[in-house]
């Protein structure tokens, strides 16, 4: 396959082709790694595997620590605050 640099902003880049994408199970938005080669005469771009942990609201809230409170925060006027 053969692509052309283009610019887009003050960056460089490429368009990856659909068929190269469907080969790697790549979709917008997805995150890559991108590495040089050893000779430095290639670029290498590698899916990043998504975490499979799910970060629950009620996991969250269970490792906190026993008999947790937040403390109110009490906000002092500085200057000549209307509120």
């Amino acid at each position: 396959m053969t692509t052309t640099l283009q610019s887009w902003g003050n960056s460089q880049g490429i368009r990856l082709p659909k068929p190269l994408l469907a080969a790697l199970r790549l979709e917008t938005g997805a995150d890559v790694r991108i590495d040089l080669s050893p000779k430095k005469d290639a670029i290498i771009v590698r899916p990043v595997k998504p975490s499979k942990r799910k970060v629950r609201l009620e996991d969250l809230a269970a490792a906190m620590p026993r008999g947790y409170r937040a403390a109110e925060f009490g906000w002092k006027p500085v200057g000549r605050e209307v509120w």
